[in-house]
Order: structure tokens, then sequence, then C-alpha cells
């Protein structure tokens, strides 16, 4: 299992193979880097280590992004790293003192005194430190000094776009095209939230819903309208439909989630479900009346289902 630290509780182990970043979303591109890392790790038979920070460093250089939306929790970060084959996820903390610490300080005294490093991989375009001033370089030079290797990973793309953590936020939160964000991402955009009491209007309509209410704040929510999604809740993998929106046709007041489980019929308030997005089926549409907004959701539950046998 892959161990989630702190900086002030890691051991120092020499024999580590290291990479450090944001990772917010463990793209593709960051997966390239993971592979590397366990790789070199295995040669070496070396500790794996990830380290990243929290909160988003541009929380902190640019007060201005201090509302950014997360693409995956720490947590999140830590099961995908794990099933990466992955060791430890090393948290810093990150805050002003130490966003003002210089590329060499960082490599000096967190990575080479404070973690241990044997081999330090970074991405061909990876800049650290103060006012970014870390290079391949930094690493390379100080790697000769400390006595530890420099690997270099090469650009990677998906299709014909750079792969990127904003590209994928876009993808998510402005276009809803989650079959993008989920060729860039590896695998379905995944959004926990808890079961909470609703007005019960799906119920009464034949489609019963478990509202949800994320349980990180910070997380992006998809753009508004219907997807195709799979549920995991607790062992169990489900299908499903779900709506964020504002129930128009009920003049609903302030953005919902709520999903519809497929072959499904128990309480479950209270409870997390990890909502996986597959496909966005269609806008969120104000009807004239429940009998039309019925038959529509027979039509966006046969898609769904459709949709959920190819995927």
């Amino acid at each position: 299992m892959a161990q989630l630290v702190y900086l002030d509780e890691v051991k120092r182990e020499l024999n580590s193979v290291i990479t450090v970043g944001t990772f917010d979303g463990v793209h593709a591109g960051h997966r390239v880097l993971m592979d590397t890392v366990r790789n070199k790790a295995n040669e070496r038979n070396a500790r794996s280590v990830i380290v990243t920070f929290d909160p988003h460093p541009r929380e902190i250089i640019n007060p201005g992004d201090a509302g950014i939306k997360l693409l995956t929790t720490l947590q999140e970060r830590r099961e995908i790293l794990e099933e990466l084959g992955i060791d430890v996820l090393l948290v810093i903390p990150f805050d002003r003192d130490f966003s003002l610490l210089t590329a060499e300080e960082f490599i000096r005294d967190i990575i080479f005194e404070k973690v241990g490093v044997s081999e330090f991989v970074i991405g061909y375009d990876h800049h650290f430190g103060r006012d970014r001033e870390g290079t391949i370089e930094t690493v390379e030079r100080l790697g000769g000094e400390l006595g530890f290797d420099a690997y270099v990973v090469s650009k990677q793309e998906v299709g014909a776009q750079t792969v990127s953590s904003t590209a994928i936020r876009k993808a998510i939160s402005e276009e809803g095209n989650m079959r993008k964000a989920s060729r860039m991402l590896q695998r379905p955009y995944r959004l926990n939230g808890m079961v909470i009491h609703g007005d019960k209007r799906g119920k009464e309509i034949g489609y019963p819903t478990a509202n949800l209410k994320p349980v990180e704040p910070r997380k992006i929510i998809p753009k508004e309208g219907v997807y195709a999604v799979r549920v995991k809740l607790g062992d169990q993998l489900l299908g499903g439909m779900m709506n964020i929106g504002r129930r128009p046709t009920f003049d609903g007041e302030g953005q919902t989630l709520e999903v519809n489980l497929f072959n499904f019929d128990a309480t479950i308030y209270g409870k997390t479900l990890q909502i996986r997005f597959l496909q966005r089926i269609r806008d969120e549409i104000k009807f004239d009346g429940v009998e039309e907004l019925v038959g529509q959701l027979q039509e966006d539950e046969k898609q769904a289902k459709e949709i959920l046998k190819s995927m």
C-alpha cells in the first residue's frame, strides 16, 4: 500500500528514487514520470517516492487562484499511486515561507537532507523553487555534488494536444467532455459525494435519485447536464445516470447533484459514493410537465446503458 506521509514524519532513506510536482490529476503526462520512478526504483531495489504539495502552490503564490478547483484530493492521489506501484506519497505543506526557498535550498535541505535521494526523475520542462529558477541543469549539478543521479523524461502528448491539468479542468467544467478528460487522465474522472436527503421527487416519478454533497468542496464539478456514470459503493460497482443542475422543471434553486442507480433499491443516506463520469448525454432542459420529463428520462436511461455496455 502506498503510504501518504508529511514532511515532518518522513524517514530519510538515501536509496530513494524521487520526482517532484503538484501532480493534480495524476494524468497521462504525470504517469510517465510515475512509471519511470517505479521502474528506476525496482532496478535499484530502492524506495519510490512522489513528492507533492498541499495546498496547491498557485493558491499561495497567486492569491487570486485561492479558489482553484482540484482534479484529485490527496487521498485520491494516494490511491492512484498505489495502483501504479509507488511506495510513498510525500506531502510538503506549501506556505509563503516554503515558496521562498531557492531551488538549491529545496534540493539540498529538503530532498537530500530530509528525504534522501539516489536518483531524481524530472520532466523535460519542469521548473521549481523560488521564481521557478530550478531547472534540469540545477538537478544535474547538485546531483554531481551530492552523489545522486538525474534522469530526464521527454515530452509526452495525448493525440495532438499536450496533456495538462488546465486542459483537463477545461474539458470537465467548461465542455463536459468526459471522454476527452478520460483520455488525458487515463481513467474516468472521479467525484466522491455523501448521500443526503433531497425532496424525493425522483422517487415519485419512478426515478429515485441519491442526492450528493461533495466530500471535498475544492473538487471540480462537471458542466451541468446529464451523464452516464459508474458508481462505486463499498465493494459494489453500479451503473447509473447523473444530473448536475438546477431542476428547472420544478423551479429548483441552487445546483444539485443527483444520481439514479440502475437495478438498485436500498437506503444509503450517509453513505459515500464515488462517481466515475463516462460521458455527457445532454444539457439540462426545462420540460412542460412531469410526463415529458419522464419520457426524456427513459431515453436518457436507454442511452446511458448503451454507453455503459460500450465502456
